[in-house]
């Protein structure tokens, strides 16, 4: 426990098997160990060890708590939860418990649950964590001044807070004010501000001068949190197009042949983030027979699954996969989502990088259908380097070159996609959408095997919850003042040279 605390963690394992070769079966110190190989990234063997521990000990809370974790961590969302569910049932007042359920519900787009959990551990006690992540939930559900006036009374009690400054940014709809551009300016003059600190304030300050139409100080803001994020989230483009290279060379052309229609209830929706996903997905999720899951990680899971059973990553091992293995990693998608799977009912999978993973949803999902969310690219581009992703999932976001380069690879690929599979992948232009909402609407119900409903065209209304930085945006009709790029001017001709536009004084 000394080494634990001290994160020596293979010095807290190599005692710990010494303790459990003289207690074998000792569930405490089983959830020892577990947690000195998750500290390791050991997670298989970790959450082995917390099953046995739980089933010997199921009324203890801190084994049923790292159970919780070890499930999460392994993307067993319903056993994670319940977990945590039992962990509350043992100790209701422990705050930090309530607060771990709460944030898994909102990880899980659980949003109308997790509000309810927090407001349970704030009441038990303030945690600044969890009142942004309840503000969050808020947003998600489209209760957005709500999660203003949470926001705002977070700062009125901790004014440096620069979590709490980025979540009030993240609202989008929401324009900050020039007092909250000068009370940003005064924070990161501060000395003892931590790289993130001062990463998340610029983001924040660059919305606030947006909201006020400084186009140029916006832009310097970017420009340094990007780079500032860049020197800690490193990205090697050229490895990243090698890899674009061996996906599209496993997948030359169809490689499973599964008989039936398996997966045709799941409709999956690709994109490059801030292209407009979410209010494909909106849309659809409006439709009485299609339940919106939002961005799930299930083919990220199977694929890497599947990997590991192999010894080999994706996508080494495509050619030897036969159609069996297809169909066994199929039913393991299929396994992963069943709390979106109705009777009757289709439902989305939102993840934007399942761009990459085309060939392999139709090899073991031939009756899913693909929805390619594309925008104009230099305001697609843009977006992403305006917006400080969630624990830098988008590693390729924080340099214009960076960003056009993949932009290239992604566009390579759908354009791969749609030649190979053209009745089971639509491109759904974003300015195509806006301009004829309800000519596009009916197109897009058409592909999916939908009759057309009108609530699609009131797509605002409906209490489906959203995770992304567009949450608060698709709780709006559609807007069609959306496009940035134009105000920003001749600043982002570097990018337009990097995608082979023209510069802008010439359009």
């Amino acid at each position: 426990m000394q080494a634990l605390r001290a994160r020596q963690a293979g010095d807290a394992e190599r005692n710990l098997r010494a303790a459990l070769a003289q207690a074998p079966g000792h569930p405490e110190v089983q959830r020892l160990l577990a947690i000195a190989l998750r500290m390791q990234g050991m997670n298989g063997e970790a959450l082995e060890l917390l099953r046995q521990a739980a089933d010997r000990w199921p009324d203890d809370v801190m084994m049923q708590n790292g159970l919780g974790t070890a499930l999460d961590a392994s993307g067993d969302r319903v056993a994670a939860i319940a977990a945590f569910r039992r962990a509350c049932e043992l100790a209701p007042e422990a705050a930090v418990l309530w607060a771990n359920l709460g944030k898994t519900l909102g990880d899980y787009s659980q949003f109308e649950e997790a509000i309810p959990v927090l407001e349970h551990a704030l009441r038990i006690a303030p945690h600044a964590a969890s009142s942004i992540r309840l503000a969050h939930a808020l947003r998600a559900i489209g209760r957005i001044d709500e999660a203003e006036q949470r926001l705002r009374a977070m700062l009125a009690d901790a004014p440096a807070d620069n979590e709490v400054w980025l979540a009030l940014a993240g609202l989008k709809t929401r324009p900050l004010k020039k007092s909250d551009s000068a009370r940003m300016q005064a924070l990161l003059q501060r000395a003892d501000l931590k790289p993130g600190e001062r990463i998340s304030l610029l983001f924040a300050l660059a919305k606030s001068y947006d909201d006020q139409r400084l186009y140029e100080q916006a832009f310097a803001a970017y420009v340094d949190g990007n780079a500032a994020t860049r020197r800690i989230h490193h990205w090697d483009a050229g490895l990243f197009r090698a890899f674009v290279d061996d996906i599209l060379h496993a997948f030359a052309r169809p490689v499973a042949d599964i008989p039936g229609q398996q997966g045709d209830e799941v409709i999956f929706i690709v994109s490059l983030p801030r292209s407009g996903s979410s209010l494909t997905e909106q849309i659809l999720a409006s439709h009485p027979k299609v339940v919106g899951a939002g961005e799930l990680d299930s083919t990220t899971v199977v694929i890497d699954t599947e990997s590991a059973r192999r010894g080999e990553p994706f996508p080494l091992w495509v050619k030897a996969a036969t159609p069996e293995d297809w169909l066994r990693m199929g039913r393991h998608y299929l396994d992963l989502t069943e709390r979106w799977r109705k009777p009757g009912q289709r439902f989305t999978d939102k993840l934007p990088g399942n761009w990459l993973r085309v060939g392999a949803i139709f090899a073991m999902l031939p009756g899913a259908r693909v929805i390619d969310c594309r925008r104009d690219p230099v305001e697609s581009c843009f977006s992403c380097f305006r917006t400080l992703f969630s624990h830098a999932n988008q590693p390729f976001s924080y340099e214009l070159g960076d960003i056009a380069a993949y932009w290239r690879d992604y566009d390579r690929a759908s354009r791969h996609w749609q030649a190979l599979y053209p009745k089971a992948f639509r491109a759904q232009q974003y300015e195509a959408l806006v301009a004829d909402p309800e000519a596009q609407t009916r197109e897009l119900l058409d592909f999916c095997g939908l009759d057309f409903d009108p609530a699609c065209l009131r797509y605002w209304e409906a209490q489906h919850s959203v995770r992304t930085a567009s949450a608060a945006q698709v709780r709006e009709p559609i807007r069609k003042d959306t496009a940035r790029a134009n105000r920003y001017g001749a600043l982002l001709d570097p990018l337009r040279t990097e995608l082979g536009l023209p510069p802008f004084a010439a359009r």
